[in-house]
């Protein structure tokens, strides 16, 4: 049997090529040509190959179906004698003389070009059996010095796809007789090596031609894309394109195929989910992602909670969620920090409580630093009907994302090439990823079969989510990030103190984006120009600036601190120690929240002061930021006086007919008075020469504001 090695394979420097052209593509059948390949289960592997399959009119033939696979794995050699077993078998049935057959494997393959091209090199190869060839002799190395030696290109024999008429591969495999354990790339290599076997000299064959993928190295252009062994995870990154899945013309082809729909649906029709929700360490705004997974357009009474949280920080969030909304939903299961379990083991408890209970279609599974912005986003991810899929997620202003696109050597991260157009929205799909974390969606049929193994995330040597992957990829599970929607962000959580009432008020540097929609008045952006802001007195500009949270959560930090001043003149905090015109306050760094206090300045009132006095620049330096209270039996009131400042911010932290009765600001040289401040609201005037002003007494209740001179 003449054997001649052709290099139609994945190697390690293949790169893609994306056509501009969607029409120069072979979808010609040739009679002559059958594929046979070996799939004993249907994994998203296979579907691949199948799809490129069926996208170029290939006549496929499947064995081994049903069957329990027994021919080991690449991780395990030997093994690969099953499928020789099943190919012999399927020729005895073929008589045709002329009949071409491509044996090649499934779940790692897929086709980039068709039949006519295919048929079209096998011929131009003058020889009866071509190989595909491999930089690596697998699995017995004693063999390298009997390979023979080749001008260029690789050397080595691959078991993994090869072509040839059907009686000579007839011939090739007369002489198995080897168990399904044993090797079938040992089989081949020992017809290989063979000099009765073989031809004298080994040559590489290289066409050009019309193909989706390119061999950098050799400069051809391979009709079948085969990646073998660790080389899998860069037939994945092809499997995104070819054939033709993702092109600049078009996009997405198939992110429309194999869908879900959950539109028309009765609430009681949902299929029901696990979402498990996951704290491990102290995260800011904990509280906002219970506001946000509430949000969610998903029946509650279709979703079953398992909520870990192992940090005590964290627990009067837990239980104030749960004491207001447990009942909404199907079930809640809860671990606790005074359960000791560790963050792993919480992971496949989770797991085993969607695989154990009969009616769960899927486990949901987020971190709490997850930010879902998104409503719609559990529903988007099962409509899109895969086994594995995750929501993109980034940090703001950062190319961070919740994937990978490749795998360093060691395992670790690598920027794949698309990895910055994902990102920031010129490619936009479903990509088959090595890595992701912080939130995504699985079948359970996926848990209870492929991923049913304990200890998913268990490793002596990678973290959970990196050793969870690892297995997820060994399983030929599919894991697939989509970024054809917004979803949402992942906080920052590596310097969230907890010393503090509030914490998330000290989050304007860490997450200035979720800061901001959680303290910042949602009228805040309208003051955009002089015209859109209010004057209720000549030259006091009054305009949203705080949340109703933001206002309280304030007043509640300062309460909790509780070290009030006395009113009285002699003050040691200030410079000088002599106070004019005093007041019961404290000041903001004696919470520590001066330098957020001072970012506060600079980014929401800088920029309406810049436009309310034109030609003025001010860098909001200040002296004095303090929060003042007024109570009719402590201080109801303020003397007439002149603010030590350029300019001054008053807001109002609460709300006038509610928390108190009076109070308000008096301008006297205008004769002009802002008895009903809004809460959040911020009055700016001019401090030092114009604006002479006194605080009108607080008459019931308790009243609060805070107060910046800003540039003294």
């Amino acid at each position: 049997i003449e054997t001649r090695i052709d290099v139609t394979l994945f190697n390690s420097r293949l790169c893609l090529e994306i056509l501009s052209d969607p029409h120069r593509r072979a979808a010609m059948r040739d009679s002559h040509l059958l594929v046979l390949t070996v799939a004993t289960q249907e994994t998203d592997g296979f579907r691949r190959f199948l799809r490129s399959a069926k996208h170029f009119n290939y006549t496929i033939r499947v064995l081994g179906k049903g069957e329990t696979w027994k021919g080991g794995d690449y991780m395990s050699p030997p093994g690969g004698g099953q499928k020789v077993r099943l190919l012999k078998s399927a020729l005895e049935d073929i008589q045709e003389e002329n009949k071409v057959i491509l044996f090649v494997d499934s779940y790692d393959v897929i086709f980039s070009s068709g039949p006519k091209e295919l048929l079209k090199k096998f011929q131009q190869a003058k020889h009866r059996v071509v190989f595909s060839a491999e930089t690596l002799i697998w699995p017995d190395r004693h063999l390298e010095d009997k390979h023979p030696h080749v001008r260029e290109g690789k050397r080595f024999l691959g078991a993994g796809g090869f072509i040839g008429y059907a009686p000579n591969l007839k011939q090739m495999l007369s002489d198995w007789s080897g168990a399904d354990s044993d090797s079938d790339q040992l089989f081949f290599t020992k017809i290989y090596i063979n000099p009765e076997k073989r031809v004298n000299e080994v040559m590489l064959k290289f066409e050009d031609g019309r193909v989706r993928a390119r061999n950098v190295l050799y400069d051809t252009l391979p009709v079948i894309v085969h990646g073998n062994g660790p080389t899998k995870l860069q037939i994945n990154y092809l499997g995104n394109y070819i054939p033709n899945l993702w092109m600049f013309e078009t996009g997405c082809t198939i992110c429309n195929e194999d869908l879900r729909p959950l539109s028309g649906l009765q609430e009681s029709e949902y299929p029901v989910v696990v979402i498990g929700i996951f704290i491990q360490q102290p995260t800011p705004f904990v509280t906002v992602f219970f506001e946000r997974l509430l949000n969610l357009k998903y029946p509650k009474n279709r979703l079953r909670l398992f909520i870990y949280n192992q940090e005590y920080h964290h627990e009067p969030h837990v239980r104030t969620f749960l004491e207001y909304h447990e009942s909404e939903y199907q079930g809640v299961k809860l671990i606790g920090p005074e359960e000791d379990i560790d963050p792993e083991t919480s992971r496949d408890i989770g797991f085993d409580m969607c695989r154990e209970d009969i009616d769960c279609v899927y486990f949901f599974s987020i971190d709490v630093d997850v930010v879902l912005k998104n409503k719609d986003t559990l529903r988007i991810l099962i409509e899109l009907n895969k086994p594995f899929i995750a929501p993109m997620m980034s940090k703001p202003g950062r190319l961070w994302t919740n994937f990978w696109g490749a795998l360093s050597a060691d395992g670790y991260y690598a920027r794949s090439e698309d990895y910055v157009d994902i990102v920031q929205g010129r490619r936009v799909g479903l990509w088959n990823v090595p890595y992701v974390s912080n939130i995504f969606l699985i079948k359970a049929d996926t848990l209870r079969t492929d991923l049913k193994d304990p200890d998913l995330f268990e490793s002596e040597t990678l973290d959970a989510d990196m050793a969870f992957c690892s297995k997820v990829r060994d399983k030929g599970v599919f894991m697939f990030v989509t970024n054809m929607h917004t979803f949402g962000r992942v906080l920052s959580t590596e310097n969230y103190q907890t010393n503090h009432l509030h914490n998330d008020l000290w989050q304007i540097f860490e997450n200035p984006v979720e800061w901001e929609e959680r303290y910042i008045h949602e009228n805040y952006s309208k003051q955009d120009s002089y015209q859109g802001l209010n004057f209720p007195c000549p030259d006091v500009y009054w305009f949203p600036v705080f949340t109703d949270v933001a206002c309280k959560h304030l007043i509640e930090e300062m309460e909790h601190f509780g070290q009030w001043s006395g009113g009285g003149n002699v003050d040691k905090r200030i410079q000088g120690g002599y106070e004019n015109v005093p007041t019961i306050d404290i000041h903001m760094n004696q919470v520590g929240y001066d330098k957020e206090w001072h970012k506060f300045l600079l980014d929401y009132v800088a920029p309406v002061t810049e436009k309310m006095y034109p030609g003025y620049f001010t860098r909001a330096q200040f002296d004095l930021a303090f929060v003042v209270r007024y109570k009719p039996d402590e201080q109801p009131a303020l003397s007439p006086h002149h603010d030590a400042s350029t300019f001054t911010i008053n807001i109002a932290l609460n709300q006038v007919g509610v928390d108190y009765q009076g109070g308000g600001c008096r301008f006297l040289r205008y004769n002009c008075s802002v008895t009903a401040p809004r809460r959040g609201w911020a009055l700016m005037h001019p401090g030092r020469l114009t604006h002479y002003h006194e605080g009108l007494p607080t008459v019931e209740g308790v009243r609060y504001i805070s107060v910046s001179f800003v540039d003294p």
